[in-house]
C-alpha cells in the first residue's frame, strides 16, 4: 500500500500529505475497485429490470448478518453471503416456476427477510444498534486486507463478464431466442443473481443497505440515457460511477457527511441531467 499512499501526495488535499489520514487513502482505493464493479452488474440489472430485485437481495444480506450473530460468528459476513445467495437462487426459481408477477415475488420475499432479520436481531431484548453499521455503512473504516479482497473481486468479475456477458445480454433481451439457440436463461438468471448477491453482501459494511441499491441502478441509468450502443452503456456507467464515487467520498470529508448517501446524490445528480439531455443524443 505504500506505493498508493506515495502516490497520492501529488493531489492537493490536506489528507493526501504523507503520514496523513491513511483511512481516506484507503477509502479512495477501495472505491476506484468497488465502483467498476457496481457500474458493469448494474447495466444488466437496469437491462432486466431488476432494481427491485436487488434492493432484496440487501434485505437478504441483512438477515444473514442476524443468523451469523445468532451462531456465534465475529464476522456473519460469511453467513451472510451464504443466506444472499440462497436467498436470490429461490427468488429465481419461484418466479421461473410462477405465474406470479415477479415484483410480486421479489416484494414478499423482501419484506420476510428484513422483518426475519429484525427480529433474529432484536430476539431476546438483544439491542438493534450493532447493526446499524450495515444499514449506514463506512467505507472509511475499510482495511489493507479487505482493499486486497476487493481487487479479486474486481479481477472475478471482470473474467465472469467476459465470459458471459453476450449470453446474459440476450437472455435480458430475447430469452425466448436464447433459449432456441441452447442457452439455458434459467441458469444463467441464477448465477448473475448470485453474482450481485455476492457483490451486495461483501460490500454492505462499507457502503450500506440504505443505499446500495443506487450504486448498482443509477450509473447505468444515467448512461442509458444517452449511451447510443453496449460499448457507450459501459463505458459511461463506470465512468459516472468513478466519478460519483470519488468526488463523493471527497465532498463528504469536506461537508462532514456520510460517504455512501453523498455518492448517490451526486449520481442522481448525473442521472437527472443526462435524462434532460437525452433527447440531443437519441
Amino acid at each position: 500500500m505504500n506505493w498508493w499512499y506515495k502516490l497520492l501526495e501529488v493531489l492537493p488535499f490536506e489528507w493526501a500529505q504523507e503520514g496523513q489520514m491513511i483511512f481516506m487513502k484507503n477509502a479512495l482505493l477501495a472505491i476506484i475497485l468497488l465502483t467498476p464493479v457496481f457500474a458493469l452488474l448494474g447495466t444488466m440489472i437496469v437491462n432486466n429490470g431488476m432494481a427491485f430485485f436487488s434492493d432484496a437481495l440487501g434485505h437478504g444480506a441483512f438477515t444473514g448478518v442476524a443468523i451469523g450473530g445468532i451462531l456465534g460468528f465475529v464476522e456473519p459476513i460469511g453467513s451472510a453471503v451464504v443466506f444472499s445467495a440462497l436467498f436470490a437462487f429461490f427468488i429465481a426459481v419461484i418466479k421461473n416456476k410462477s405465474n406470479m408477477a415477479s415484483d410480486t415475488i421479489i416484494g414478499v420475499f423482501s419484506s420476510s427477510a428484513i422483518a426475519l432479520g429484525i427480529f433474529l436481531a432484536t430476539l431476546g431484548g438483544k439491542s438493534f444498534s450493532k447493526l446499524n453499521s450495515y444499514l449506514i455503512g463506512d467505507i472509511l473504516s475499510i482495511t489493507p486486507k479487505e482493499i486486497s479482497f476487493l481487487a479479486i473481486v474486481l479481477v472475478i468479475v471482470f473474467v465472469f463478464w467476459l465470459f458471459v456477458f453476450n449470453r446474459l445480454l440476450l437472455v435480458s433481451i430475447n430469452p425466448s431466442l436464447a433459449g432456441s439457440r441452447g442457452i439455458r436463461t434459467f441458469w444463467y438468471e441464477v448465477v448473475f443473481s448470485c453474482v450481485v448477491a455476492v457483490i451486495v453482501t461483501v460490500s454492505m459494511s462499507w457502503i450500506g443497505l440504505l443505499v446500495i441499491n443506487s450504486f448498482l441502478v443509477l450509473p447505468a441509468a444515467a448512461a442509458r440515457n444517452i449511451a447510443r450502443n453496449q460499448r457507450q452503456y459501459h463505458f459511461l456507467s463506470v465512468m459516472f460511477s468513478l466519478f460519483s464515487g470519488i468526488a463523493g467520498l471527497i465532498l463528504s470529508y469536506s461537508f462532514e457527511t456520510a460517504t455512501g448517501s453523498t455518492i448517490v446524490l451526486i449520481s442522481s445528480i448525473i442521472f437527472f441531467f443526462t435524462y434532460i439531455l437525452r433527447k440531443k443524443f437519441a
